[in-house]
């Protein structure tokens, strides 16, 4: 699986299978993590910058399939993350990495 980026403002990343083909494949074998937050980057201007998160697993496996972001620094962040979905990681996987605080990576281990 090929990391993909779009350089814009804000940046758009993404790896491995989005949701649409991921339920093209497994239906309703597709559980969906997502967040759409205000980073703490931003928490002291009068920026409405928001990010959005997500997450695609295979229910029967664990197995994450796909991460997307939408935000500053996505292409970074999914280059990361692009390590550990073409590893075959898992959601538990995941679940079980102690995140950085504060960062906008650590929602991809902290969504429930």
């Amino acid at each position: 699986m090929c990391p993909r980026a779009v350089f814009s403002q804000p940046e758009a990343a993404t790896v491995g299978m989005t949701e649409a083909k991921a339920r093209e494949l497994f239906g309703d074998g597709v559980k969906v993590y997502r967040a759409r937050f205000r980073p703490m980057f931003y928490s002291l201007t009068d920026a409405d910058e928001k990010t959005t998160v997500k997450l695609v697993v295979d229910k029967t496996t664990d197995r994450v399939l796909g991460a997307h972001m939408v935000g500053k620094d996505a292409a970074e962040i999914i280059q990361g993350i692009a390590i550990a979905v073409n590893m075959g990681a898992t959601k538990k996987d995941f679940d079980a990495t102690v995140a950085l605080h504060p960062t906008v990576a650590e929602e991809f281990v902290t969504l429930r």
